[in-house]
């Protein structure tokens, strides 16, 4: 299985172009379903997931080695800042600090400033960071993508270090 996965760099890198786009997903649902509001280190978080989707998607579409590297090393830059800000939101979930100032609600923004200011705030998110509003087997979401940003910079550092030393 494992050589199957890092025997074919292309294949390695559309799965897990996938399994960001499945995570981004299910952000998705979260927000517009479960009714969570993201907070600014979310907005962070996904963008970090974006960017790793769209570097490994598009290394996996080329058969250059160069392109397939460079589209790995740039995806491992996005993984290690999504990791980082994951670990920063758990830190503050279990030390929250006595004010937030994470953020304003959306309808806030809106009503607050003009449209043209309101944008930004809005992609930055409205929700509080240190607040835990969904956990799955005790681990919070921003616990959860700690785990599958560690995973993806797990997989993209073996799968460039295989392709270094297939040479």
């Amino acid at each position: 299985m494992i050589h199957w996965y890092f025997g074919a760099p292309r294949r390695a890198l559309a799965l897990i172009c996938l399994a960001c786009v499945l995570m981004l997903a299910f952000g998705l649902y979260l927000q517009h379903v479960v009714g969570l509001e993201p907070c600014p280190m979310c907005i962070v978080q996904r963008y970090a997931l974006m960017l790793v989707a769209l570097f490994t998607g598009l290394a996996a579409l080329f058969r250059s080695r160069g392109l397939q590297v460079t589209g790995g090393v740039l995806a491992l830059v996005s993984a290690l800042g999504g990791a980082y800000t994951a670990a920063q939101q758990s830190w503050l979930q279990w030390y929250p600090p006595e004010v937030v100032s994470c953020g304003r609600d959306l309808y806030g923004m809106i009503e607050t400033f003009p449209l043209k200011r309101a944008l930004p705030m809005i992609f930055r998110g409205g929700g509080d960071c240190s607040k835990i509003d969904w956990t799955l087997f005790g681990l919070t979401l921003a616990n959860w993508s700690f785990i599958a940003f560690t995973v993806l910079t797990l997989l993209l550092i073996t799968l460039l270090v295989r392709r270094r030393t297939a040479r």
